[in-house]
């Protein structure tokens, strides 16, 4: 395979095991506590299954245009299947396979993925498949082969769950635990989901026009008193450069240094805080790159049998400010789980945005939770595109009427229940509306959207 010698050279490790306070609750669940695969051999064999199902329909959400019925209006369902197999050679060994084959059933949209937004068909194919060597918890490890990544809360690095296909790296990582901290090294290719084909990262295809390489060190510790984690980390991105941010003129090549406080409520009086801040410095298809991006929240946790929370947050990430100095200073947003953090509607990414939020959420129950959120969002920049929730496809193009609207670009509400019927089965629900601005307005059609959904998840 093309470079394997250099990529088997790496080292890193997949889901970090960071020391983290209580997410946002994410869109796609995990297996609620009990939930374990199916054993045989003294457990040293071990098998997994999901099914989920998810029925969507939108409006709007892509055009915001009602005069237009296009492929993305329309509603569909969208189909997973996991079966996956484990088996420990020794306490200290263990190897992993995990194949997944999805479905886009109904609607307009080609079944080709990213073809109108589509999630698309994958015929059955590997979705992970890895060496594991040491305990994730203690000591020494290494992971290597077709993984996830997910790190502190997943703004920059995480598998993407909510997508049908999620996402996988081809990778070779290192660990070391230790009570009250833990050090990472990882490097790997991002695996691209293909129909018709075996799935390959662009580092191990025969493709030499991308080559993209994702590497970095992260440490996540326990040493402030009053967070549940302290992180730091620095990252290190590569490709052969793209026409996504204008012309290519070079290669890819930059860094980003970040850090991720998050205060613990047990420890004070039932309020938490968060905060990400992350810095970029390098070249972007052969432009010059110095970006941040920040997120700061607050909130308090009541002391009720519901367990009600409410939170602000603003999130920010800078916009490039002149599209033909050469230079780039629009925040690349790497290989998050934004489906979490900008509205469900997913019109947004941590890219050139101003994004102040309220967040609110109970469970009247212990099996549902619920949450309403409320967003607002504005460009950090006319001078760069408004960029949906992949941090690359742009909502509207940049010219003379986007560089002279209004920057505000709307408002969505937010509805979300989850409900876990047992330890195997979960369900979820939504609904969001999005209210247009004047940038829309200011740019072409302006009409609101619509997003509704119910998911079924089985896990087994």
């Amino acid at each position: 395979m093309k470079r394997l010698a250099l990529l088997l050279a790496s080292a890193s490790l997949a889901h970090a095991g960071t020391p983290t306070a209580t997410p946002p609750a994410p869109p796609a669940p995990p297996p609620p506590p009990g939930y374990a695969p199916i054993t045989f051999f003294d457990g040293k064999l071990t098998v997994d299954i999901q099914e989920k199902m998810r029925a969507e329909i939108r409006e709007n959400n892509f055009d915001f245009n009602s005069a237009v019925n296009g492929p993305q209006d329309a509603s569909w369902l969208l189909q997973r299947f996991r079966l996956g197999i484990g088996y420990s050679v020794a306490p200290w060994l263990k190897l992993y396979v995990q194949g997944q084959d999805l479905r886009e059933i109904g609607g307009s949209r080609p079944n080709e993925m990213g073809t109108f937004g589509a999630e698309g068909d994958d015929t059955f194919d590997i979705l992970k498949a890895y060496v594991q060597a040491g305990d994730l918890k203690k000591g020494v490890s290494v992971t290597a082969g077709r993984q996830f990544l997910a790190y502190g809360d997943q703004r920059l690095i995480g598998p993407l769950e909510w997508l049908n296909s999620a996402r996988a790296f081809d990778a070779l990582k290192l660990r070391y635990a230790a009570s009250s901290w833990s050090l990472d090294l990882f490097s790997g290719s991002p695996v691209v989901f293909k129909d018709h084909e075996w799935n390959k990262s662009t580092f191990l295809d025969d493709d030499d026009t991308v080559n993209e390489m994702f590497s970095g060190l992260y440490l996540s510790t326990q040493w402030v008193p009053i967070n549940t984690t302290t992180d730091f980390y620095v990252l290190h991105k590569r490709d052969d450069g793209n026409g996504a941010f204008g012309p290519r003129l070079g290669d890819t090549s930059f860094y980003t240094i970040g850090t991720l406080w998050k205060g613990d409520p047990k420890k004070l009086g039932g309020w938490d805080y968060e905060t990400e801040m992350a810095f970029q410095t390098g070249e972007v298809s052969g432009r010059d790159l110095t970006a941040f991006a920040g997120h700061w929240g607050l909130g308090y946790n009541f002391k009720h049998p519901w367990k009600p929370r409410v939170g602000l947050q603003y999130n920010y990430a800078t916009g490039d400010q002149d599209p033909a100095d050469g230079d780039i200073e629009t925040f690349q947003n790497l290989y998050p789980t934004n489906h979490l953090f900008y509205g469900y509607m997913d019109t947004s990414g941590w890219v050139n945005v101003h994004n102040p939020q309220l967040n609110i959420s109970f469970s009247p129950t212990s099996k549902l939770k619920v949450m309403l959120d409320y967003h607002l969002y504005w460009n950090a920049s006319n001078d760069d595109a408004w960029r949906r929730v992949n941090g690359v496809t742009a909502v509207r193009p940049v010219n003379a009427a986007a560089r002279d609207a209004s920057s505000f670009r709307g408002q969505e509400f937010d509805f979300t229940a989850i409900y876990k019927l047992n330890a195997h089965v979960a369900l979820q629900t939504g609904y969001s509306l999005y209210m247009a601005g004047d940038y829309l307005n200011d740019t072409g059609a302006g009409d609101n959207a619509h997003f509704g959904y119910l998911q079924l998840q089985i896990d087994f």
